[in-house]
């Protein structure tokens, strides 16, 4: 039974978020034939032809589909799924417009908002430029539309404004930085959480909430997961931002009850599937403002999900059959999945198209 492992092609000379997806590639592949599949790794480019014949020659049975970009691009995330929808395929994880919905901040903004769901208020350049009246002083985050990761992120990348103006100034310099459109979002001092969500047959299971700790930050330095907070080992930033998932206090209790009413609700609305993150900024007043919906986070064997799925009693293999098994009842509603006999085969092919 084959099995295809899709994912970016990495260049040599890639940032350590893209790297990342080779390690990731290799333990799910390594699962899959624990699990009684013959896995094909694909590391796509823009050449969706070539993709689609290749697919077709290979006809597996499931597709894992770890794409985040293509050609270093997030705002392509959503023709993955669309081409494995026009080839009938079953695949991991979410659908076409939940990818595309979420990877756009201004629209899973627009749509947050909407669904009465807290989220930090943003601006995009056209929001800022045509309305006469805007009041924008204060401090603001610059973020990409369309990229993830902390890609581009860091202590710079949060700045104090007194008019329109220098707002406009500050997101027209970050373009290039940051690969694109820009949306400048507020920003408050807080508690950072990620809230991990698995599919069940029951339902999304929110596993237990973490909380990224700035350890030992200087009271000048700003305390944001920055690029060098979750990629750079070594840096200030990655050494002094541990992950808790330990929580005592009866108010911290409550405020992970509300996190976690809010993360499915997250999953709800944008229709999710498999697994994804929210990742929350919760303010001095306690109020939980959703930063972000990721719906293809990474799963690697270090990854917060991975963690969180440790501390709920789940190994990496059974988030992995979960995520399969969710992919076919996605296929095919009513069928019960079924883990299929074990193979002595490694991952047998690894194609560039």
């Amino acid at each position: 039974m084959k099995a295809v492992i899709l994912h970016d092609r990495i260049p040599p000379d890639a940032n350590f978020d893209h790297q990342d997806v080779l390690y990731q590639s290799e333990a799910i592949a390594n699962l899959l034939v624990e699990l009684g599949y013959d896995p094909v790794e694909i590391s796509i480019s823009l050449n969706l032809k070539k993709l689609i014949e290749a697919l077709k020659a290979i006809n597996p049975s499931i597709v894992f589909n770890l794409v985040e970009s293509i050609e270093g691009q997030g705002r392509l995330i959503h023709l993955i799924p669309s081409i494995l929808d026009y080839l009938k395929l079953p695949y991991t994880g979410s659908k076409t417009e939940p990818l595309f919905l979420t990877s756009n901040k201004i629209l899973a903004k627009k749509l947050l908002i909407k669904a009465g769901i807290l989220t930090s208020p943003a601006l995009s350049l056209g929001g800022i430029k045509y309305n006469e009246k805007l009041n924008v002083s204060g401090l603001y985050i610059i973020k990409s539309v369309w990229e993830h990761a902390s890609q581009g992120i860091d202590e710079h990348s949060v700045i104090a404004v007194e008019d329109k103006h220098q707002l406009i100034e500050a997101l027209q310099s970050k373009e290039d930085q940051l690969g694109g459109e820009c949306i400048a979002e507020q920003y408050s001092e807080g508690r950072e959480f990620n809230l991990s969500l698995l599919a069940s047959p029951k339902g999304p299971e929110v596993l237990p909430p973490g909380e990224i700790i700035f350890e030992d930050y200087p009271q000048e330095k700003i305390k944001i997961v920055c690029y060098r907070a979750k990629w750079v080992e070594g840096s200030f930033e990655y050494l002094h931002t541990p992950r808790t998932f330990e929580f005592s206090s009866l108010q911290d209790h409550a405020l992970l009850r509300r996190l976690k009413k809010i993360a499915k609700k997250c999953w709800n609305l944008f229709e999710l599937h498999g697994y994804a993150r929210v990742d929350f900024r919760v303010d001095k007043c306690n109020n939980p403002f959703v930063l972000e919906v990721n719906a293809n986070p990474c799963i690697s064997p270090d990854s917060g999900f991975i963690a969180a799925a440790a501390k709920a009693g789940l190994s990496m293999k059974q988030v992995v059959e979960r995520i399969i098994g969710d992919a076919f009842q996605t296929a095919f509603p009513g069928l019960r999945y079924k883990i299929l006999p074990k193979i002595k085969k490694q991952c047998s092919s690894f194609l560039c198209v």
